[in-house]
Order: structure tokens, then C-alpha cells, then sequence
């Protein structure tokens, strides 16, 4: 879809040349190879440099999509009888910076995520520096009893954040990679203060959004309950049909929310 190619607005090779340069002073990198990453990501164009670094390069374009994606979540806890809970920063460099923050955050609590380097500013882009993790693989690229096995540990370290302030607000499948059996969790968040309870809801709902497709409604609230309460889903199911509109979610939010209502019976 055209709406879709705008969103994601991916760079070209020939856009990303100044970035790949001083990554490669950075890091003495001689001629380094560069790899675009093929994934559904609205927020960066990611590249791998050097099979060494995973960079994630911010575009003005990709700032404003944030800002478009974050009033409509917004927008959703509205309709949810709530406040807004997530915040836009104003520019490229600002994005890549938060991200880098926030994952550091996470490895803090002991949750995987791969090592955080560096954020700057290159003619404008943001760009965030991380530890590659060679050979992984996207969640939703495992076969539905991996996915399974894998959910409960999903499910924990969401609680993890939360229990500590900290949200991931974008949780789908292509923000979950499996590298050497091992979870890791990459573009969490902060919330605004005060609004952890909501985006907690928010960030369940999308978990169990993601998760549903992959290994069935009832299999997917079982992982949550693993770590949330009934009462925890139950607000989480206000956000289902709010996350089931979004472009990158499909899932049958009548079926999570039957399983979720018989677990909290």
C-alpha cells in the first residue's frame, strides 16, 4: 500500500552514506560492508555495518511518523477511558538518544537486549549504535510451539519493566529477536510519570495482539497469565480492538477476549 511505503520511508543506500562513514571512523572500519535490514519498521531504516554493529538511522520523516503513531496510541487510551501515556521526542537525534537510554535501561533490570553503544546526529539523522547480534531471528520466524515456549519468558520480562517505570509501547513480533535460544527485546520506552498502569494494559494487549496469530488465542493468554493477574488482562482487553486497527497488528481480538474473560471467571 502507498500509505504503507510512506510510513516506513526507507533510505536509500545513497541517503545513508554519511551515516555508514562515520560509523566506520567511529569504529575503524576499513571499507565496511553495509546490510539493510529487511523489517517492517516505521520508526528507522536499520543496516548493519561492518557485520559488527547494528544501526538504527532516524530520518526527519521517520520523527514524524513517531509523532503520528504516538497520538494515536494516545488517542487509544482516550477511547480507553484513560489518559495519554507516551511521549514524542521532537527530533531524530532526541528518538535515538531515548532508545538508547531506555535500553540500557532494560539491561539494568536484567532483561536481554543487545548492548547499547552510542546515539549522535549525522546531517540531521539520529543515529543509535548497538551490539549485532549475528544469526537471529525474529519471534514470529520460530515455529508455533518455539514461539510458545518462548511466551512466558515474553510475558515475565514485560513485567520486569513495568514493575520498574519502564514500557515498551511497540511490542510485536519484530521487536522480539531469538538469537542462541534467548529472548532479546529491542525499541522500548519510557512513559509520561504516572501513566505505567495504562501502558502496561497497552503493552499486554499487544503482546497477546502478536502473540494470538502465532499460537492461538487460548495458548497466548495462558503465557500472560503466567505473569499478569486476570484483573491485569481484563484491563488489557480494553486495548485490544484499539491495537487491532493498527497496520502491523491482525489478530481475532474476539477470541483473546473470550479466553481472557474465561481466565478471569
Amino acid at each position: 500500500m502507498a500509505v504503507r511505503r510512506l510510513l516506513r520511508g526507507h533510505l536509500s543506500r545513497e541517503d545513508v552514506a554519511p551515516v555508514v562513514d562515520s560509523v566506520a571512523d567511529r569504529y575503524a572500519f576499513s571499507d565496511p560492508t553495509v546490510e539493510f535490514l529487511e523489517a517492517d519498521n516505521w520508526l528507522s531504516t536499520p543496516l548493519v555495518v561492518d557485520e559488527q554493529v547494528f544501526v538504527k538511522v532516524i530520518s526527519d520523516q521517520n520523527s514524524l511518523v513517531h509523532a503520528l503513531l504516538t497520538a494515536g496510541r494516545n488517542l487509544g487510551a482516550f477511547s480507553s477511558g484513560t489518559e495519554g501515556f507516551f511521549e514524542h521526542f521532537g527530533t531524530p537525534v532526541e528518538m535515538a538518544e531515548h532508545e538508547l537510554d531506555a535500553t540500557r535501561r532494560m539491561r539494568e533490570l536484567g532483561i536481554r537486549a543487545p548492548e547499547p553503544l552510542e546515539a549522535f546526529e549525522v546531517n540531521g539523522y539520529g543515529v543509535l549504535v548497538l551490539e549485532y547480534l549475528p544469526e537471529f531471528r525474529t519471534l514470529d520466524e520460530l515455529d508455533p510451539d518455539a514461539i510458545a515456549a518462548h511466551a512466558p519468558t515474553l510475558f515475565a520480562s514485560l513485567a520486569t519493566m513495568h514493575d520498574n517505570g519502564l514500557a515498551h509501547g511497540d511490542l510485536r513480533e519484530e521487536n522480539v529477536l531469538v538469537a542462541d535460544g534467548e529472548l532479546y527485546f529491542i525499541d522500548a520506552t519510557n512513559v509520561r510519570e504516572g501513566g505505567i498502569e495504562d501502558a502496561r494494559a497497552y503493552d499486554v494487549a499487544c503482546a497477546l495482539g502478536a502473540l494470538a496469530p502465532l499460537v492461538g488465542a487460548g495458548r497466548a493468554v495462558e503465557a500472560a497469565l503466567s505473569a499478569y493477574s486476570p484483573d491485569a488482562l481484563l484491563d488489557a482487553r480494553e486495548f485490544l480492538d484499539f491495537v487491532n486497527i493498527r497496520p502491523d497488528h491482525r489478530f481475532d481480538a474476539a477470541a483473546v477476549k473470550g479466553e481472557i474473560e474465561k481466565a478471569a471467571s
